[in-house]
């Protein structure tokens, strides 16, 4: 059975409890403003009051919180699974030193499926050069997220510039111009509670190809959480993605 701390019981991280079946198991877990006091794990409001044992910790807290939990985990020597996105420079900058002494599994979508339709996009992308098709992307998600565009759409931008290379990234359009051919447009729709979707188009002459991802609920990335958790148990210090757990 894995023993996990989870880092951040907002809405991912309580549908990682919910998700939890007999392989897994929560040890502990830290809320600065925990909302209930019926869990029956024990709850930290930081990092530094957790003594717990765990196999792995899953984050699913906010950008800030992250640079504590990685000097932390690695005082701790755990294993850590950051699914928080809208990191800083710094914050990637701490990872990259931290990925030298403990296993980190980075993702900026922890959708199987969303991954995916990235490794798509890439070979799609890469068929598709220098061959007429312009590129856009569009993501919608529930009117209470904060960043924008989705850390998901620029997953898919940078999978699709790592086989064709740079591009220039236009958020939204207005005003008169033309589109250029080097470009990715990349638009956010916020309304409603829309969980998270995204689709990558290739526009070409008389044909469009359309990848398309569509989470229904938060479950589907609380599992992927999960199966990352089970992927970077046991394994050695660097740093993973979903790009390695696909591969296995």
């Amino acid at each position: 059975m894995t023993k996990i701390i989870i880092h951040g019981l907002g809405r991912l991280g309580r549908s990682v409890c919910a998700a939890m079946d007999d392989q897994f198991t929560v040890a502990a877990a830290i809320e600065a403003a925990p909302t209930q006091t019926n869990d029956d794990f024990p709850v930290y409001m930081n990092v530094e009051q957790c003594t717990q044992n765990a196999d792995v910790v899953v984050d699913c807290s906010v950008a800030h919180a992250v640079p504590a939990l990685l000097t932390w985990a690695v005082a701790r020597q755990l294993p850590l699974v950051i699914c928080t996105t809208a990191l800083d420079d710094s914050t990637i900058d701490q990872i990259n030193d931290a990925v030298a002494k403990i296993p980190i599994f980075l993702s900026a979508n922890m959708s199987l499926g969303v991954n995916l339709a990235a490794k798509l996009a890439r070979t799609t992308a890469k068929a598709l050069d220098g061959k007429g098709f312009d590129i856009e992307i569009i993501e919608r998600h529930h009117n209470q997220k904060l960043d924008a565009p989705s850390g998901t759409a620029v997953l898919l931008a940078d999978s699709i510039t790592s086989a064709i290379g740079e591009q220039n990234m236009v958020y939204g359009r207005h005003g008169l111009r033309k589109r250029a051919p080097n470009e990715i447009g990349i638009h956010a729709i916020r309304g409603g509670t829309v969980v998270g979707e995204h689709t990558v188009i290739f526009a070409g002459h008389d044909e469009v190809i359309e990848i398309k991802h569509a989470a229904l609920s938060r479950e589907v990335f609380a599992r992927g959480a999960l199966v990352a958790a089970k992927f970077i148990t046991g394994k050695p210090p660097g740093l993973y993605t979903m790009d390695d757990l696909l591969e296995n």
